[in-house]
């Protein structure tokens, strides 16, 4: 009897340190990944990967978006980068706070060395809005963008603030004062996310171009998961490569979808500067 009870013992203990192992090796494995891909190209990387797609509690369906945790991250990851360094993102996100996103477009458009987003499947909305304040912008050629137009609403519900706009045009006497008020703030973000686009793309093509690329994506023109292809992204005058280094499909191999949560920006946490021996 007591030979069983150690077993059964032994089986819990296993199973509560196989997946800490597990865990534990593939972080260890991303970290010398990112820190040879550094080495080989010279750059600070940054990763901003959520891979909680299909992950449901009770039901209810859970999903890991940009958020004010993940801005922290990634402004002191630059802060850490001395601005002659490149700056290299790899993204996977459906986007998130529209604050939190611009926070670190914001960050990465004043960083004077060339910064690079990398896309090997989707980065929509705030991932997009990012995206858009990088020198340049390599997908691959089956990886796609979104629109960047405002959804406003409550914690419960959300609507695309073209819709609200478009719904306020058709006469209807029945209306209450939330509605009006929600298309007064639908007004004020359609116009807010058309002006952040607009300062994001100026000074890489010319200002009819710019005013055309910010209306496409903030007005409604499209639904908010329009697949925005790397080809359709030329076509508006964006710099849009499509050869993505291979050890970014290796990284995102380590980046497995997981039932607990993990931190979804990572970086070896050391400044980077020149003529510094870098670990």
């Amino acid at each position: 009897m007591e030979v069983f009870f150690n077993l059964i013992f032994l089986v819990f203990l296993l199973t509560f340190l196989v997946p800490l192992i597990q865990r534990r090796m593939l972080t260890n494995r991303r970290i010398r990944l990112i820190s040879n891909y550094e080495k080989k190209r010279g750059c600070r990387l940054i990763t901003l990967i959520h891979r909680q797609e299909a992950l449901s509690l009770l039901g209810f369906p859970l999903a890991r978006y940009i958020d004010i945790e993940d801005s922290e991250q990634v402004l002191r990851a630059i802060r850490l980068t001395a601005g002659e360094v490149p700056i290299e993102i790899i993204m996977h996100t459906p986007g998130g706070l529209v604050l939190a996103s611009e926070q670190i477009a914001s960050a990465l458009k004043r960083h004077k060395a060339k910064v690079t987003a990398m896309i090997p499947h989707y980065a929509m909305s705030g991932g997009t809005l990012i995206a858009l304040a990088a020198d340049e912008i390599i997908m691959d050629e089956d990886a796609v963008l979104g629109p960047v137009d405002p959804l406003v609403g409550d914690a419960w519900r959300s609507w695309p603030a073209a819709s609200v706009l478009a719904a306020l045009k058709t006469d209807n006497p029945n209306r209450d004062d939330q509605t009006l008020v929600l298309g007064d703030i639908a007004g004020k973000a359609a116009k807010q996310a058309k002006e952040i686009v607009f300062k994001y793309v100026q000074d890489k093509m010319a200002n009819d171009r710019a005013t055309e690329l910010a209306t496409a994506l903030t007005s409604g023109r499209w639904t908010h998961d329009f697949a925005i292809t790397p080809e359709t992204a030329k076509k508006f005058g964006l710099n849009i490569g499509t050869e993505l280094p291979k050890e970014v499909y290796a990284l995102m191999d380590l980046y497995p979808q997981a039932a607990q949560r993990r931190p979804s920006v990572e970086y070896l946490p050391t400044p980077h500067f020149p003529g510094r021996p870098k670990p």
